[in-house]
């Protein structure tokens, strides 16, 4: 049987086509252009979820700005929880890299005089966020992708899903992937794998993510026996629409958009973030980082101050002052999507926003080169928590072919049995997906504590015994799109445990982390990452020391 399988090899693996990635990729192939990189990835890379992030990205460029103080900036928004030697290498790095994506040819935003623009954003002190208009993701992902296409020694599997890492002699050595065309698990052997496959906001009900966005790659490193760091810290964003999660960008407030309640009173300045001011000095509230303005919207909730509607509770987003010509040169998706998806023009209406998930701070361990505790295995990106981009220093060793295949021959023999030839299932995954994301909404969302965290642990650890139960009534072999999902719901139900866990081990408020019966920080016992590993049953948790370099824990002050 293990000689039927399709093999590979390659000596390097990506997993995940997005920009991290494709950056990766690039990396390898622009260091040694005699290595053979693979890119395998479930969707076609133009569709990965890089695609929507709108708003731009952070580089020291301007006379006024210095990295210090992006540093600061970043570990203060962090809530000190930062790794310091890693932001500094960050800060260093980020404005080299934005310099050589124009290079490539990304069409930032430009002054009247040619230099780079630059808008403020949530946390930022300084307006240091470049940007094209705000379909920033778009270019980015564009561009990255038309770089890759000129390196003959990167090898794309585009719509392949990896099931698992292979791990033979201590080392993660390949992956097993399925060909959604075909149905048929496939073995990719390498030196060296790195997984890039963004976050798991899906584990939610109400997201900005797509519907890949499903914790693949962090549940791969979680049950190779890889630690995932600080999985409670989940980010919520405080502008999505109602209803469909679709993210209204930063940028909106960056040009100097501000929310109001249902009076029209612009209620973050009661929640020290800052006075009001008239326009144009629309700088401090509005641009207070995420988890404050996601918490006030919580509070307001409370007070009965926010809007009523179809979807739920919602605030306005006010841009109409800042006029048409303004918002279709700065803001023209926000105006396309408003129009779209609420049927509203931003330029006469204000509009309807909520907070909702957006971001994983947490992912699979790594330091700062990348490299995770299982060695040949990196991480970068969303998925990855204390990483770079385009990790290197990869790591080489052979394949032991026997131990291998007989691993690919067992994972193939473990989905046929699981999902396509089970017989007398009766769980179905759509409710089954239902039941995690309420449970996660409902114990994990933006405030938490310890009642509702231990029904969240038991109704994840009920819905993972459950799994074993699944029902599929698709047995075909190509484009099983409810395979896939089942598999995905796998991941899911595995990577909302660990958030759970980890949130119920915090017991302290700490950035996007609130505890509402464990209201402060407590830098005494919880200046720490928490680490936690998949066992058979609970998943265990441990602690690691945050790195702090010139930078000692402080008050987080905005606006004021």
């Amino acid at each position: 049987m293990a000689e039927s399988i399709p093999s590979h090899e390659h000596d390097i693996i990506v997993v995940g086509g997005g920009a991290a990635g494709l950056r990766a990729a690039i990396a390898v192939a622009q260091a040694d252009p005699t290595l053979d990189v693979a890119i395998v990835s479930k969707v076609y890379p133009m569709r990965s979820h890089t695609v929507s992030a709108e708003g731009g990205a952070a580089g020291v460029i301007k006379a006024n700005d210095s990295l210090d103080a992006h540093c600061l900036d970043t570990i203060s928004g962090s809530d000190w929880l930062a790794d310091q030697p890693a932001v500094e290498a960050f800060v260093q790095e980020a404005p080299q890299e934005l310099l050589q994506l124009e290079h490539w040819g990304c069409p930032w935003s430009r002054e009247p005089d040619g230099s780079i623009a630059v808008r403020p954003f949530g946390g930022m002190k300084i307006e240091r966020t470049w940007y094209a208009a705000d379909k920033t993701g778009f270019h980015l992902l564009h561009t990255l992708f038309q770089t890759s296409l000129k390196f003959p020694s990167i090898r794309r599997y585009d719509e392949w899903f990896v099931t698992k890492l292979l791990v033979a002699d201590g080392r993660c050595c390949g992956i097993t992937a399925l060909e959604l065309r075909t149905g048929v698990m496939h073995l990719l052997g390498a030196k060296a794998v790195i997984v890039c496959t963004g976050g798991a906001g899906r584990i939610f009900p109400f997201t900005t993510n797509g519907a890949i966005k499903t914790g693949d790659g962090m549940g791969l490193a979680y049950r190779a026996g890889v630690p995932l760091k600080d999985m409670e810290f989940v980010q919520y964003h405080p502008t999505g629409l109602p209803g469909t999660g679709i993210l209204i960008t930063e940028a909106a407030r960056g040009e100097g958009g501000i929310l109001v309640n249902k009076d029209g009173y612009r209620y973050l300045q009661d929640y020290g973030l800052g006075p009001a001011e008239p326009w144009p000095r629309l700088r401090a509230m509005e641009l207070g980082p995420r988890d404050k303005l996601s918490q006030a919207f919580i509070y307001e909730r409370q007070k009965h101050r926010t809007l009523d509607g179809p979807h739920g509770d919602y605030v306005l987003l006010d841009v109409r002052h800042l006029g048409e010509e303004k918002i279709d040169q700065k803001i023209p998706f926000v105006r396309e999507l408003a129009r779209r998806y609420v049927g509203i023009d931003p330029v006469h209406e204000a509009i309807p926003v909520r907070p909702v998930v957006h971001y994983m701070m947490g992912g699979i361990h790594t330091d700062l080169d990348g490299a995770t505790p299982l060695p040949g295995l990196y991480a970068a990106g969303e998925v990855a928590c204390v990483s770079i981009n385009g990790a290197n220093r990869l790591g080489s060793n052979s394949l032991s072919e026997c131990l291998v295949f007989g691993l690919v021959t067992d994972e193939a023999r473990r989905i046929n049995e699981r999902y396509l030839h089970k017989e007398g299932g009766r769980e179905r995954i759509a409710a089954l997906r239902t039941e995690m994301q309420t449970a996660m909404e409902r114990g994990a969302g933006i405030f938490r504590d310890e009642t509702t965290l231990r029904q969240t642990c038991a109704t994840l650890a009920d819905l993972r015994g459950r799994m074993a139960q699944l029902r599929l009534e698709d047995h075909s072999r190509s484009f099983n799109t409810e395979l896939t999902a089942a598999i995905e719901l796998e991941f899911m139900v595995e990577i909302a445990e660990a958030i759970a866990h980890s949130a119920l081990a915090r017991t302290e408020s700490r950035g996007s982390h609130q505890r509402s019966d464990y209201p402060r920080r407590d830098d005494a016992r919880f200046l720490k990452h928490t680490l936690i590993y998949r066992t058979d049953g609970t998943p265990r948790t441990d602690f690691l020391t945050v790195g702090i370099t010139r930078w000692p824990p402080g008050e987080r002050v905005y606006g004021g």
